[in-house]
């Protein structure tokens, strides 16, 4: 649930879905530049160290799915990657994002699907990827429920997600410049006006590292763990689902 104390029109559910939707659609154009620059071009570095540790090498030639995929950026750095000869699909469901997405040509094959009802069969996926999308969710526990469908047994999903550091003077400096500085430079290039509050509140509201790990164990799966980021901005959680026993 967002912030009670939120200036955002969006609570959860139906609302936040429609809004988030609405929001991306509308900020798309400068998605991109906003995300390099906001984050001082960390992010790209975030993306490679979260291709890594989906450990596509054990199956190369597999079929991976990025949810939540915006312009498809966490998805064309596993499709480049020497030595991945497989699929890489990227869905999301603020379809002028996938545009964006597909106009740098990227080798990816986009689909325009919400996460929490995604359009494939059971087991379709030799591995999954998030890239700062899950707090995006209208239901949390549904979405990872989803992802938990759609993995083959023994396949991995990456969690690329915002955090706060809990180290000062850095957690200090975080909370001013996400806070204060990153809506103002966000505003005056999207020209959107609540875009870049949402997404400190978004952060503020997700459950930390140690709460979110939970959740996936909860959803069913195995081997949870996280690594933090840059001092903790972000993090890189990862799963596994287990295998399917008969009678079970």
């Amino acid at each position: 649930m967002l912030a009670t104390d939120s200036k955002l029109p969006i609570t959860e559910g139906a609302d936040k879905r429609a809004y988030v939707r609405q929001m991306f659609a509308d900020i798309a154009p400068r998605y991109d530049f906003l995300n390099h620059l906001l984050s001082l071009n960390i992010d790209r570095l975030w993306r490679r160290r979260a291709v890594r540790a989906l450990g596509w090498e054990r199956k190369p030639d597999g079929s991976y799915l990025d949810l939540c995929a915006g312009t498809l950026d966490l998805a064309a750095a596993l499709a480049r990657c020497d030595g991945f000869h497989g699929r890489v699909l990227g869905a999301d469901f603020a379809l002028p994002m996938l545009q964006r997405g597909q106009a740098k040509d990227t080798p990816v094959i986009p689909i325009n699907a919400d996460a929490l009802t995604l359009p494939f069969r059971a087991e379709s996926f030799d591995g999954a990827t998030v890239g700062f999308g899950v707090r995006n969710l209208a239901d949390l526990d549904m979405g990872l429920h989803e992802i938990m469908r759609i993995l083959k047994p023994g396949a991995r999903i990456i969690v690329l997600e915002f955090t706060t550091p809990a180290w000062q003077p850095l957690r200090g400096l975080y909370f001013f410049y996400f806070r204060r500085v990153l809506p103002l430079i966000g505003r005056l290039f999207s020209k959107h006006m609540t875009a870049y509050d949402y997404l400190p509140e978004s952060v503020l509201a997700f459950p930390e590292p140690e709460a979110f790990a939970e959740r996936m164990r909860r959803a069913g799966f195995r081997d949870v763990h996280f690594t933090r980021q840059t001092g903790g901005i972000c993090a890189i959680h990862r799963g596994s689902r287990g295998p399917v026993h008969e009678g079970v």
